[in-house]
């Protein structure tokens, strides 16, 4: 299991953060919760059971209290996320970000409105309802889909066990079922520093994305340039063929979180989740017809207190004339693209319901990197 740079591979000229992750943005944290249980034959709802969920805290307060601006951008929209309307329409979220498989939404959403709640007591009696973020992949080509494992206390420990610190990736969490042009896939993730000598300050800012990809055919699977298909072992690969999923496999989706601790306004972070497609794109993803690709971001700066009724506020703002907006949007899709690659090369090789079996990618059949 390595990471991208481990083979002397860089996505653009930027500086990774201390630990290469979403969590290298100050406050950002990340817990996941892994379920496998079983093997052999389906029985839906017992199992075999791939599946997981993976939580993304902005911060380590009340975050319905202290909501963080962010934008989103659906490049195709064949998901059953929940929240995105309002973010839309306000510009911030309220709760952590959870990622999921498809039928665990309703579970995870219940779940995260449970946990609101006991948190602000006055949700829905002296204040508004809550929105809950919840995203989704389908993992149900090794998982037993129909059996919606995941209880709220996955949805808690996840919750509680999150942390600002280096991010497990791979077959953990949501990423534990998940697949990429038919191979396994998982979570990944990948952070970069903002050149500080672009800036007037002493501050030193990050961006940082947590991707959790599930999209694509063999065939389309692009490494920096080079058509992956035409110099991997297919059969090595693809041991296990099944016409019928294969069908099936133009569509898939890919969850897109993008964090950063610069200052930037809703509108703002809409065009970062914007690039952040161009990243998904480099790998080969042509956004399918029954694809769902959500692109979410946000920032820890200007916190949006949920009960101040001030009619102006000020706050330091990113200015939109500045050329380092452009350096901010390379290094996104820079990032997306890196993140992919590392939720590849840490997944391993996975034995799902019906014997059905995804390879990792072993990173001795990738091109040798300029470095090397």
């Amino acid at each position: 299991m390595v990471n991208l740079r481990d083979l002397g591979w860089h996505c653009g000229s930027y500086e990774p953060g201390k630990n290469n992750a979403i969590t290298d943005i100050p406050g950002v944290a990340v817990g996941h919760k892994t379920i496998i249980e079983g093997e052999g034959e389906l029985i839906p709802g017992k199992g075999p059971i791939r599946t997981g969920v993976t939580m993304i805290l902005p911060h380590g307060g009340n975050i319905f209290k202290e909501k963080v601006p962010a934008g989103v951008f659906v490049a195709n929209g064949y998901g059953k996320a929940t929240g995105i309307p309002q973010i839309f329409e306000t510009g911030c979220l309220e709760t952590p970000i959870a990622m999921t498989n498809t039928l665990n939404v309703g579970l995870v959403f219940d779940a995260l409105v449970s946990h609101a709640i006991r948190n602000n007591p006055e949700i829905g009696i002296k204040t508004g309802s809550v929105a809950p973020i919840v995203t989704e992949c389908f993992d149900g080509y090794l998982n037993d889909i129909q059996g919606r494992h995941i209880r709220e206390s996955h949805v808690l420990e996840a919750i509680t066990q999150a942390k600002s610190a280096r991010v497990q990736q791979g077959n953990i969490g949501a990423g534990t079922g998940m697949q990429v042009f038919e191979l396994k896939s998982g979570i990944g993730t990948a952070s970069r520093v903002v050149p500080n000598e672009r800036i007037d300050s002493n501050e030193v800012y990050h961006i940082g994305t947590l991707v959790l990809p599930n999209f694509g055919r063999f065939k389309d699977f692009h490494f920096y340039g080079t058509k992956m298909a035409s110099i991997l072992e297919k059969q090595k690969y693809l041991p296990k063929r099944d016409d019928e999923w294969v069908a099936k496999l133009g569509g898939g989706s890919i969850i897109v979180v993008i964090a950063t601790d610069l200052p930037l306004n809703s509108r703002q972070l809409s065009r970062l989740a914007h690039r952040g497609a161009f990243g998904i794109a480099r790998t080969g993803s042509i956004l399918s017809h029954t694809s769902g690709d959500f692109i979410i971001a946000f920032s820890t700066q200007n916190t949006i207190l949920h009960a101040n009724k001030d009619p102006f506020l000020q706050k330091t703002l990113f200015n939109d004339t500045s050329p380092l907006l452009s350096d901010i949007f390379r290094m996104t899709i820079d990032l997306v693209q890196e993140a992919i690659y590392n939720a590849m090369l840490s997944a391993e090789t996975l034995i799902g319901r019906d014997n059905h079996i995804r390879v990792s990618l072993n990173p001795e059949d990738l091109p040798k990197s300029p470095e090397n």
